[in-house]
């Protein structure tokens, strides 16, 4: 088996709301190789998007402990989060989050903005990654001149610009009909196979059913995970 990409063991997370204990996750634990395609589901409330913000280091759990690549992001430091989303984490959402003003290349640069580093090899791998998406012909594009799918095409391409140790799918096929939707699954597929780790987050059966792995939540818990064939 492949080193682990992610690791999730025991982690609980507990708000305060209106005076009372929510216990949003209550001793989650698995772990996903490097490689592996694994989708989440569980129905509102049964702890996804808790779940979600957590792996994303956009919070931290009230007990237990979570390793990205080896690292205790649990332990780290605020600056060191920011750097792990930066770096180490491609997010990719159901509302594609483009920047409306900037075309499509630039939209895949932004990552590398941020850090600094846009170099002539930093413009080269975004062309590339946007070729690989299908979008090479449409660089100077801007979000309104594309489609939905399109849209998503480049927010995949730009979760990819930094090599992440994986990729976090919040509900990618949620604005698409069905045809578009087969589309992106199957540039998902294809990372997948040149083996990038997915989680995948998603309501939709059929859309699980592309992982290699179901991880199902309720009432804040592991209810069930299973291997598809």
């Amino acid at each position: 088996m492949n080193a682990p990409a992610v690791i999730v063991d025991n982690v609980v997370k507990e708000y305060v709301l209106d005076g009372e204990t929510v216990h949003a996750l209550r001793g989650v634990s698995f772990t996903i190789p490097q490689g592996q395609y694994v989708a989440i589901m569980g129905p509102s409330g049964s702890g996804k998007s808790t779940l979600l913000n957590l792996l994303g280091c956009l919070d931290r759990p009230t007990a237990g402990r979570i390793l990205l690549g080896g690292e205790d992001v649990t332990r780290a430091s605020d600056d060191r989060l920011s750097e792990i989303r930066a770096s180490h984490i491609g997010f990719i959402f159901q509302s594609f989050n483009l920047i409306p003003q900037l075309t499509v290349l630039e939209n895949i640069e932004v990552p590398l903005y941020y850090q600094g580093r846009l170099g002539a090899s930093d413009r080269r791998r975004c062309r590339e990654l946007a070729a690989m998406v299908g979008l090479g012909e449409r660089l100077r594009h801007r979000p309104t001149q594309l489609s939905g799918g399109q849209q998503q095409r480049v927010a995949i391409a730009r979760s990819l610009v930094n090599d992440p140790y994986f990729i976090l799918a919040d509900e990618p096929t949620g604005n698409l009909d069905s045809v578009t939707t087969e589309d992106i699954l199957q540039v998902l597929d294809d990372l997948n196979r040149r083996g990038k780790t997915i989680l995948l987050v998603t309501h939709e059966p059929d859309v699980a059913q592309r992982a290699q792995r179901i991880i199902r939540l309720r009432d804040g818990r592991v209810c069930s995970d299973e291997m598809i064939a």
